[in-house]
């Protein structure tokens, strides 16, 4: 299960299917990101077709990336078998956040 989240867009989306605060045209492929990330146990898990896992590093230690689209990604903090921190970047529209801590 999901723990907590970053981007605020996401969430309601997440739960209501609002794309208010998404790109529309990610929607689809957002969901079944979501939906595998809730049920994952281990960031590994995330590892589908196209999706390009990628541990990252740095001041990102500990954080994991997968491709939404070719312009947006999902990055999530793996703290036992929660995912938390999950964030959307749309990689021309933001830059990238220092991860919580």
């Amino acid at each position: 299960m999901i723990q907590s989240f970053r981007h605020k867009g996401l969430k309601p989306f997440y739960e209501t299917g609002s794309k208010a605060g998404i790109v529309a045209d990610h929607a689809k492929r957002l969901r079944v990101l979501l939906a595998r990330l809730d049920a994952a146990s281990k960031p590994e898990d995330m590892d589908l077709p196209g999706a390009r896992l990628r541990a990252l590093s740095g001041t990102w230690h500990g954080y994991w990336a997968v491709n939404v689209r070719a312009i947006g990604g999902l990055s999530f903090g793996s703290k036992g078998r929660k995912p938390r921190d999950v964030d959307y970047l749309d990689y021309h529209r933001s830059s990238a956040r220092k991860p919580a801590t």
